[in-house]
């Protein structure tokens, strides 16, 4: 099993300018090499480029620029390269699919954010001076950076990454562990409801409510939206140190809405592993539920639309996106499959208007958001008590129909 730990390191002055400097210079080439992918397509010959041709091209571009391209460690180059491979295979995957491809774009030096070392030991190397209580990093043409590490690494280290995000650095480890022990059994079996009023409810009757972290933030973030377009749009470097400080509060305060949805998934994925052994929930589609409408052509007035409900939906949307389904259900199953836990997925059709009690299916069932009461028994709950219910024994039935 692979584990990842990320963990804040702590370079001194002079290490940060450094660290910049390869961002920088990963970030060149990079961009190099896209553009050469670019020209060789669009000569008579449409010639096309591959990573091995790039990779055996290394060598040379380090020794003829060796004060920024040969300081730093080959394999993270050949990693840099690998990502535009990936990039380009995702393209024509897209295109391949019908889907809007989306072709590779040059990065810009904010952009690129990542430098990535495909082995413990090659370029770098994880907790460097083990005989210091302080761990260190050591990372070629960098040296040994301090890092924060407030939890043990289990397991073999297997790849290093360094991550930029504002002002702070990151060190991402991941660690190929053996099989963890799993947690003891509860004998208990929960189904969960995703929602917007509640983040979710469960088939006993709890709630979690939702933290809304983006919309608590949304008044400081408006203001310094507002403050940072007072702004000419200008390049980078041609900032002025109050620019500078008006795009760094705003991408500080999307951060800290990210970390505190992150958190909160965690604590609550969790709970809910640490008390059940089988999990149950909706096999939802958040791209397509967050999708925008369509527009609707009027066919009496050419070049005219009608109401498609976009406005509507925008709240809806940017609700679905706040409260964070596809990172906690990710975070869960990763968590269960740690633990020894099960989880499944079920089709959330209809799991909200069908009766627990008597099985009657109808959209009168549920005449507001929270209330559900059924048109053939009587039966009434909350709604997503309900969903819940519902969830749990669909999964059940999924649980016991597979093979052994």
């Amino acid at each position: 099993m692979i584990r990842a730990y990320k963990f804040l390191m702590r370079p001194t002055v002079g290490q940060d300018a450094v660290l910049r400097g390869m961002l920088a210079d990963h970030c060149s080439l990079y961009n190099g090499a896209l553009q050469e992918r670019r020209d060789a397509y669009r000569h008579v010959s449409k010639t096309s480029v591959k990573y091995g041709q790039q990779s055996a091209q290394l060598k040379e571009i380090r020794a003829l620029d060796p004060e920024r391209q040969g300081r730093w460690s080959f394999s993270s180059q050949q990693a840099t390269l690998r990502r535009l491979d990936k990039a380009f295979a995702a393209f024509f995957r897209r295109v391949k699919a019908g889907e809007t491809p989306g072709y590779p774009r040059f990065r810009g030096v904010s952009w690129f954010d990542t430098v990535d070392f495909p082995r413990d030991g090659d370029g770098c190397r994880w907790d460097s001076t083990p005989h210091d209580p302080v761990t260190r990093v050591r990372l070629q043409g960098v040296g040994h950076v301090k890092v924060n590490q407030h939890r043990p690494v289990a397991g073999r280290v297997k790849t290093v990454s360094v991550k930029r995000e504002g002002k702070r650095w990151y060190v991402i480890l991941t660690a190929e562990q053996t099989a963890t022990e799993p947690l003891p059994k509860t004998e208990s079996v929960v189904g969960i409801d995703m929602g917007i009023v509640n983040f979710l409810a469960d088939s006993n009757g709890g709630f979690v409510p939702n933290p809304r972290h983006g919309r608590k933030a949304a008044a400081k973030l408006e203001a310094a939206q507002q403050a940072l377009a007072r702004f000419p749009r200008v390049r980078r470097d041609k900032r002025t140190s109050n620019h500078q400080r008006a795009v760094t509060r705003v991408a500080d305060l999307h951060r800290k809405v990210r970390r505190q949805r992150l958190d909160h998934a965690h604590k609550t994925a969790l709970d809910l592993v640490r008390e059940h052994d089988f999990i149950a929930h909706e096999d939802l589609k958040i791209r397509n539920m967050a999708k925008a409408p369509a527009p609707k052509p009027d066919p009496g007035q050419p070049g005219s639309f009608l109401p498609n409900g976009a406005a509507a939906m925008a709240g809806l949307n940017h609700s679905i996106n706040d409260a964070g389904w596809g990172v906690f259900l990710t975070i869960l199953h990763a968590k269960a499959e740690s633990a020894g836990r099960e989880v499944i997925a079920v089709d959330p059709r209809n799991t909200s208007r069908t009766c627990p009690e008597c099985g009657h299916v109808a959209k009168e069932n549920r005449p507001t958001q929270e209330k559900f009461h059924c048109v053939a028994c009587g039966h009434t709950a909350h709604a997503d008590t309900v969903g819940a219910l519902n969830v749990l024994r669909a999964g059940l039935v999924r649980r016991d129909a597979k093979p052994a």
